[in-house]
């Protein structure tokens, strides 16, 4: 298995994504207004995984521009349709990794990465392509389901059977003490972990950190 295949799977399943509700509405909303405060007009911002760019037409307006970026060609299609309907100035769509973009010269005020980490193959990798992307004193945004502090019937059982029949992509299973310890190895100082479930697990905790000086 490889990235290749994680952009296969996305890219096959990327109109039936495209259909599914937000299945919690209230607290997706309260990631959107908490992350909206912490972006301005001046900002240049990044986000990684992206998807269909729900999240990025409701939040580019917040920012002088706005990358928004997923390995799934198709997912980017399909994003890129919704803001020809819906445009928002200083928006753009690509097909791109952190690592890829990380070898460019453009510097971010913030990088955002939502319901992301988990998906990577390598997430302290990941993390230090995330920090070479800001610049200093930029912000790292994420919320992440973390599994290690999920159900165990889900990680070890659920989820490796659904991937075996390729009903699910490479997910990885950390707490969320782990996920705490990567980004702070990575060069960030955490400002504020925040639960913003209303319902169901709460293992999804919301982060706000920043590349240290």
């Amino acid at each position: 298995m490889s990235i290749a295949s994680d952009a296969r799977f996305w890219d096959r399943i990327s109109r039936k994504y495209a259909k599914a509700a937000i299945s919690d509405q209230a607290g997706y909303g309260r990631t959107l207004d908490r992350t909206r405060a912490l972006l301005g007009p001046d900002m240049q911002v990044v986000e990684l995984g992206c998807g269909t760019g729900t999240t990025a037409l409701r939040l580019a307006g917040a920012a002088r521009s706005y990358l928004a970026t997923d390995i799934s060609a198709a997912m980017i299609d399909i994003a890129e349709r919704k803001r020809g309907t819906e445009p928002v100035p200083g928006l753009a769509f690509r097909t791109a990794t952190a690592e890829a973009l990380a070898q460019e010269t453009t510097r971010f005020d913030a990088v955002l990465g939502f319901n992301y980490l988990h998906l990577v193959r390598d997430v302290p990798g990941t993390l230090r392509s995330i920090h070479g992307l800001l610049k200093t004193g930029g912000l790292f945004v994420s919320k992440t389901p973390c599994l290690g502090n999920m159900n165990a019937l889900i990680r070890l059982v659920l989820l490796p059977a659904m991937r075996a029949i390729g009903k699910a992509p490479h997910v990885g299973v950390f707490a969320a003490t782990d996920l705490d310890r990567e980004i702070r190895a990575a060069g960030f100082d955490i400002l504020a972990t925040e639960d913003h479930s209303t319902k169901g697990t709460k293992a999804r905790p919301y982060i706000v950190a920043r590349k240290k000086s």
